[in-house]
């Protein structure tokens, strides 16, 4: 069996790098979708393509539109999704993709520090596992992949 894993989250690590390479590194049956990761380009993806606004309102809620078509359509084409919290910014963007991807039946694994059980708590009671880190992320994957 191949999987579908979409890897949501914060951009500012290397996490996507680190599962990317321990996929291939393992041969782990499992294909990686991912959201625009640059973020210059993600908010000015509408701008870009369909013109410029007056207020940074209007560019943001057209990029976000854009953005929210292209995580939405991943999550369901994917069957399990991955969304990771920093510790650095408040990720909406992630807390709705997990959502998103609960309500449309996808297994989830979430990953973020201890410290953010808490606040997190609603979104973990819904994951189907919840790591502290990449390791584990990486080490459930390979679980996943075991052949029996």
């Amino acid at each position: 069996m191949r999987y579908t894993v979409y890897l949501s989250g914060e951009i500012h690590t290397d996490w996507r790098d680190k599962i990317k390479k321990a996929i291939n590194q393992n041969g782990l049956p499992i294909d990686v979708l991912t959201p625009n990761t640059d973020h210059d380009s993600s908010d000015g993806c509408a701008t870009e393509i369909l013109g410029p606004e007056e207020k940074n309102f209007w560019t943001d809620h057209k990029s976000a539109k854009m953005n929210t078509m292209r995580h939405m359509t991943a999550i369901k084409r994917a069957d399990i999704v991955i969304v990771r919290f920093g510790d650095k910014y408040r990720q909406w963007n992630a807390a709705f993709d997990a959502g998103f991807a609960i309500a449309n039946g996808k297994s989830l694994i979430v990953e973020h520090a201890p410290e953010l059980t808490h606040p997190l708590k609603e979104i973990d009671a819904c994951a189907h596992a919840v790591a502290e880190n990449t390791e584990q992320v990486i080490e459930t994957l390979k679980y996943l992949c075991l052949d029996y």
